[in-house]
């Protein structure tokens, strides 16, 4: 699965609503692209138009990970996700990949806070199954940590490999310089602007002594 980050948002935001404010799920396009553009509980956060929304609405139908319906009671079509049925997720590993959709890399304890209104998780050793099994079926992955870092850190798979190297990838410090010669190149390059500056400044000089 590879979705975009916006297709991202949307799953994470009918997730969510389903589960915190079930009386008005499933939502309308202007609900979907609100909560998407939403301030709280979001990161990064997004200013997203309804045509986007509605594009990337569209894509996710095509992947079977949206749904619209027509409620009698409604004018506008609204839109449910199909991500618990697509992925068999149960409640707890539901609550864990939304809010790592939603807030990007988080931490166990993170997590642990961040989806009380989720899930029950009634210690970290639940928080951590619950991420194990999703590790386990390449839904999630381990984060490197950055320097100063004392927690591990878990990202969602749903957009491929996350930007940071995750955890079991060494990175290659090497393979960051760049190479030996390009920077001799560079170099020579640069003393050659000093000279052709020197050279100018001296004219220059020349030129304004002759009004002197």
């Amino acid at each position: 699965m590879q979705l975009s980050d916006v297709e991202v948002r949307i799953l994470g935001c009918l997730m969510e609503k389903e589960a915190t404010t079930p009386d008005n799920y499933p939502l309308s396009l202007n609900a979907l692209t609100n909560a998407c553009n939403q301030l709280s509980n979001r990161e990064p956060v997004m200013s997203l138009g309804e045509d986007a929304v509605k594009w990337a609405v569209n894509s996710l139908r095509q992947q079977s990970l949206v749904r619209a319906i027509q409620p009698s009671d409604a004018r506008v079509m609204k839109f449910q996700h199909l991500v618990t049925e697509k992925l068999d997720l149960d409640q707890s590993a539901r609550a864990v990949l939304c809010v790592l959709m939603l807030r990007g890399p988080q931490t166990l304890g993170e997590i642990k806070t961040r989806t009380n209104r989720l899930a029950e998780f009634t210690s970290l050793g639940d928080v951590e199954a619950a991420v194990s099994g999703l590790i386990a079926r390449e839904l999630t992955v381990e984060m490197a940590r950055r320097p100063g870092q004392k927690e591990t850190r878990y990202a969602h798979l749903l957009s491929g490999p996350p930007s940071e190297a995750p955890a079991e990838v060494p990175i290659d410090i090497a393979a960051a310089e760049p190479p030996r010669d390009r920077v001799a190149e560079l170099e020579a390059s640069l003393d050659e602007v000093r000279r052709e500056l020197a050279a100018l400044r001296e004219r220059f000089d020349d030129f304004t002594r002759q009004f002197s």
